[in-house]
């Protein structure tokens, strides 16, 4: 981390990465309240462990990978399997430009993707990482996020490209 107090890191964190963590945490969980919960929880738990923070990586992927262990955690939690949880765009945090329709309908896609392809596809894609931090992130080979991404390629062509998730 940064020279400065813990405090003063946490604060320059929050307020570079604040809207990619809850980005991430919201399409993951589908839930903007629960993804706000995961975005200060990942802070928090970033606080607690800036002193062990090595600089193998980048605070990026880092506070990517507390991001979603932390939503894989909120998931995993009984009360959660047992919740119906949808969210709809209006709860989508705003993008600093625009949506087109488009961006719209493929986020709607990714969102219904398997948890796996979903992560990947979140990292890579939604917050520009290499296949290299994807795997940091998600503590798998860059080889495995590249199989995870051409089967999430292979769900979401179909229906990119017009088509339906049922065709063959």
């Amino acid at each position: 981390m940064a020279a400065g107090t813990a405090e003063d890191a946490l604060i320059r964190l929050m307020r570079r990465y604040e809207k990619e963590v809850l980005k991430v945490c919201t399409v993951y969980l589908r839930d903007l309240t629960l993804a706000e919960d995961a975005a200060q929880e990942t802070f928090f738990k970033a606080f607690k462990a800036m002193d062990r923070f090595l600089g193998d990586c980048s605070e990026k992927t880092w506070l990517m990978r507390i991001a979603i262990n932390t939503c894989k955690d909120i998931r995993r939690a009984a009360w959660f399997r047992h919740t119906e949880r949808r969210v709809s765009l209006e709860e989508l945090p705003e993008p600093s430009e625009p949506a087109r329709t488009d961006s719209i309908l493929t986020t709607l896609e990714v969102m219904q993707l398997p948890a796996k392809e979903r992560e990947v596809v979140l990292l890579r894609y939604y917050q520009n990482m290499t296949l290299a931090e994807v795997g940091q992130v998600l503590n798998i080979s860059p080889a495995a996020v590249a199989k995870r991404l051409r089967k999430a390629h292979a769900h979401l062509d179909p229906i990119l490209k017009g088509g339906d998730r049922n065709e063959e």
